[in-house]
């Protein structure tokens, strides 16, 4: 259906001009519209973008790659900042083609509004002129007309009462008539002249403004239709990288095993340690048939004090003291402790094991041994390092023996690689100082030289350190499977010779000895270190403690006693078996729970009326 305002709203001028104003008020409406839309979207990624930023590793973890669900996490905040970037991109995309266009395109309708509607009212002035016009040609014909009326029968009246009065009364009412017709000529005039004008204003000049003014609506009514569609097309055109987007967010979902990470963290923490053996009995009533001299004790005691006084770590109170508590109070690290004696005769205390036999080695004396055979710095400058809770030794002895292989294992796969790429990179200097030596004018052959000398020390080095690392897998694959052997047999009596500990020699006859090789060895390693922790506040003493026998303290870490003895408790059982003691606030170490009875303050009252 086709309409004309021009023709259908030729009366309805003020009612167009309010109807294309609210127009113009909508139009900049939706751009304001627009525009908040994009501010909302610019902050939503904004927060999306902070959230992703907030929660995302600040640096790469090992752990977080090598479970799947840290993984899928990890994509996860990947494709939310992705999705960010989508929403930024509808942000501009809103305001580039769709608030700026409407900004720009307002001014123009306002412009054009404005011209249309001042010609209009141009026409109406016309229109109404011509008809004021009219109107006043047209009182002035209706007053000429009654004033020669009038006049004409003034006339007359007085012909019949007196000619010469008459006479003049007859030339004006001729006069008057005279006017009235001109009035009637003026009238006609512009009785014609604004029938003319009043048809060309409503049926020439007002349909031509206003089907302009239809065109300028319609033209704003498209141009919302447009930025309408544009809003939802840009709003479409990210869809396909946010659709994928989330689409990879339920792959990485999917993706997650729960199997596979519980089996993962056997590969990690796993130790390769086996189980300790089954407990064997204590026979205590032994103890009672015991008849050991005391000058023999005595000679214990003595050797004890010799022992201990070498034990520095357990003066300490800062980081190694903790690192030494901490690592003490595992179980399988010192082992369990011995049985009380069972025969009274000396060599009844000689054959029973009179110190812990660890399964495997304390792992902060472990490294306390690696710093002293370690060739790279002083002993010294190690033992401080460790006491300033420096990093791990580079032989990762620090670790148990499974996770020790898989690491250096790795180390090694990172240093073939590092391998790989170098010899990649000599084999292409190689290629190009060949092609140099043929076509000299390409380059010169001596500029590639001290590359060349670079890539090759890199080399050596690398293969050197491989080597180091490639020999120290078989070695903690033996020593992994020497202790495994040797943990089938750690219960109590177990003879397994450690550093910083008496081995014991069986002959033919079937007697022991001690052998304080490895003792003296280590004693005469840890005499060098003694001056760098004396000057160090001892922990306070929570009780006392009485010897129910004697014990010779021949490992690291442990203090000999004679039967009797008074000693104050530094550290009460873990549960391991062990009891930390301390003796005249010099010598300290640790002594088998069985070996004592403990009386801590409450009771230790008590201890001096038992003596």
């Amino acid at each position: 259906m086709s309409c004309n305002w021009g023709t259908e709203l030729w009366d309805q001028f003020d009612n167009l001009e309010k109807h294309t104003s609210w127009g113009i008020d909508f139009l900049e409406r939706y751009s304001k519209f627009v525009r908040e839309r994009a501010d909302i979207e610019l902050s939503y990624a904004k927060q999306i973008r902070t959230l992703s930023k907030k929660y995302h590793p600040k640096r790469s973890r090992e752990d977080e790659s090598r479970y799947t669900w840290c993984l899928a996490f990890s994509a996860t905040l990947r494709q939310l900042n992705e999705l960010a970037t989508q929403r930024e991109e509808l942000a501009e995309n809103l305001n580039t083609q769709i608030v700026c266009e409407l900004t720009r395109y307002t001014q123009e309708v306002k412009a054009d509004r404005k011209t249309h509607f001042q010609d209009g009212r141009r026409a109406q002035q016309h229109i109404e002129s011509s008809w004021k016009q009219l109107e006043s040609s047209k009182r002035r014909f209706e007053r000429d007309c009654k004033e020669a009326e009038r006049t004409q029968q003034v006339s007359d009246r007085i012909d019949l009462d007196n000619k010469t009065d008459g006479e003049k009364a007859r030339q004006a009412a001729e006069q008057k008539k005279q006017a009235a017709e001109e009035s009637r000529k003026d009238y006609l005039t512009s009785l014609n002249q604004f029938n003319q004008d009043q048809n060309q204003h409503y049926h020439t000049l007002v349909p031509v403004i206003y089907q302009r003014i239809q065109d300028m609506e319609e033209r704003r009514i498209e141009r919302i239709c447009d930025a309408m569609r544009s809003s939802a097309e840009a709003e479409r055109k990210v869809l396909p990288v946010m659709s994928r987007c989330l689409d990879i967010m339920m792959d990485a979902a999917e993706g997650i095993q729960p199997r596979m990470d519980t089996q993962q963290v056997v590969e990690v923490y796993k130790s390769g340690f086996d189980p300790p053996g089954d407990v064997e009995f204590d026979d205590y009533s032994a103890s009672m048939r015991r008849s050991i001299s005391e000058s023999s004790y005595l000679d214990n005691r003595t050797e004890g004090r010799r022992h201990s006084r070498k034990l520095w770590p357990f003066i300490r109170k800062n980081k190694v003291h903790t690192h030494l508590a901490g690592a003490h109070t595992c179980n399988s690290q010192l082992g369990p402790p011995p049985p009380p004696p069972t025969s009274p005769s000396p060599g009844g205390v000689a054959n029973s094991p009179q110190s812990p036999p660890p399964a495997s080695r304390e792992p902060i004396t472990q490294r306390l041994n690696d710093l002293m055979t370690s060739g790279s710095r002083t002993r010294k400058q190690c033992m401080r390092s460790l006491k300033r809770g420096g990093s791990a030794p580079a032989d990762c002895s620090h670790l148990p023996p499974e996770q020790r292989r898989k690491k250096l294992q790795s180390r090694i796969n990172n240093i073939n690689e590092e391998i790989q790429k170098e010899r990649e990179q000599k084999d292409a200097l190689l290629k190009m100082r060949d092609v140099y030596e043929r076509n000299p004018q390409m380059g010169d052959v001596i500029s590639l030289e001290p590359r060349l000398e670079e890539v090759k020390e890199t080399l050596q080095r690398l293969e050197e350190e491989l080597r180091k690392n490639q020999v120290l897998i078989p070695l903690i694959i033996s020593s992994d499977q020497s202790c495994r052997r040797q943990s089938g047999g750690c219960g109590l009596n177990s003879q397994v010779t450690t550093p910083g500990s008496s081995s014991s020699l069986k002959h033919p006859d079937g007697s022991y000895t001690e052998d304080h090789s490895a003792e003296h060895q280590f004693k005469s390693r840890g005499s060098e270190f003694g001056d760098d922790f004396e000057d160090e506040e001892p922990l306070p003493s929570i009780g006392t403690c009485k010897s129910l026998y004697p014990f010779l303290g021949q490992n690291e870490g442990t203090l000999s006693m004679v039967e009797g003895e008074l000693l104050s408790v530094v550290e009460e059982d873990k549960g391991d078996g062990w009891t930390r003691v301390r003796r005249n606030l010099e010598e300290e170490g640790y002594v088998p729970t069985s070996y004592i009875k403990v009386f801590l303050d409450s009771s230790a009252k008590g201890a001096m009326t038992y003596i």
